[in-house]
């Protein structure tokens, strides 16, 4: 979820669609955050989140002012809603924080398969929040996903322990920060949305992060100078994942990441995953695509619920 594929769904084909081109692009795109959530883990176990995800908004704020002053900042920050953008783009910033925690805390795996439940969470919350009409199919899918997320932190058989508390935090954040971005793309454009989470994600982080400075060898170095480059590579795949295709065609695909990144986790961290969180990852990811074709098929015929 850290700087998730998910994140731009305010973007929309420029041109002609080509969904087999974006959908190269989004896999691609989950390749490369697949591997920046173990880069953040690796990095976590011996700095402070916070500092890894400075150096991470640092690139990427880097990347917006050179974007905006080739476009003119006026013409980029201008916005129907630039309250709800600055603050959006300050939570996205405290989320990664709270989910790179978890990825420290809890693991890639555990973490990734709670994270899945975030699509569905924010259909749960698209009706009261955004005034969306979620139909009773998306609703099954919701309970079904539901049911998914209870397996994987089992209640009542075990402590609900603090790294779960964590995970489960870092899942709720991006859900509002999806709907943030939904309502925020009611009058602003994908890339006025990109460069207020990059500017005022940057600003957050340099206002917090030195406070938790710490020093890194030669090889944490290069690792975090991958991390940042990673990051802006995988936001421009993203960008252009969405500008080839619908987002209801390549969104799916998001859930590649889960994937990737849970087995980063088993293979390069030595991460032991219950089959409890196995079942119920699967659970949760059938649960969540359903309701991304339910999306699609309500785009396609607005009368359908």
């Amino acid at each position: 979820m850290v700087e998730s594929s998910a994140a731009p769904v305010t973007a929309t084909p420029s041109g002609g669609t080509n969904t087999l081109r974006g959908v190269a692009f989004m896999v691609a795109t989950t390749v490369i955050f697949a591997a920046q959530d173990g880069l953040s883990k690796a990095l976590a176990e011996n700095h402070s989140a916070i500092f890894v995800t400075m150096w991470r908004y640092w690139a990427f704020g880097a990347v917006c002012l050179f974007l905006l002053w080739r476009k003119g900042f006026r013409a980029g920050l201008t916005s129907g809603q630039p309250r709800l953008q600055i603050i959006r783009g300050v939570l996205l910033a405290l989320e990664i924080c709270v989910a790179i925690s978890a990825f420290a805390l809890l693991g890639l795996a555990p973490s990734h398969a709670i994270f899945a439940f975030m699509p569905l969470l924010v259909v749960a919350l698209s009706g009261p929040v955004l005034g969306e009409k979620v139909g009773w199919r998306r609703w099954t899918a919701v309970g079904v996903g539901l049911i998914g997320m209870l397996l994987i932190i089992r209640p009542g058989t075990r402590a609900i322990t603090p790294e779960i508390g964590v995970a489960i935090l870092a899942m709720v954040m991006f859900a509002a920060y999806q709907l943030m971005t939904r309502k925020a793309a009611r009058t602003d454009a994908a890339m006025t949305s990109f460069y207020y989470t990059g500017l005022f994600g940057a600003l957050t982080m340099t206002l917090i992060g030195p406070w938790f400075w710490s020093s890194m060898t030669a090889g944490e170095a290069a690792m975090m100078a991958i991390l940042c480059v990673s990051g802006m590579t995988g936001h421009y795949l993203l960008i252009k994942a969405f500008e080839a295709a619908e987002a209801s065609a390549i969104q799916p695909f998001t859930y590649l990441q889960t994937v990737l990144a849970s087995a980063i986790g088993v293979a390069v961290f030595g991460e032991v995953v219950s089959p409890w969180t196995i079942l119920g990852g699967a659970i949760v990811i059938g649960a969540g695509l359903f309701a991304f074709w339910r999306e699609r098929v309500r785009a396609k015929a607005p009368q359908a619920l």
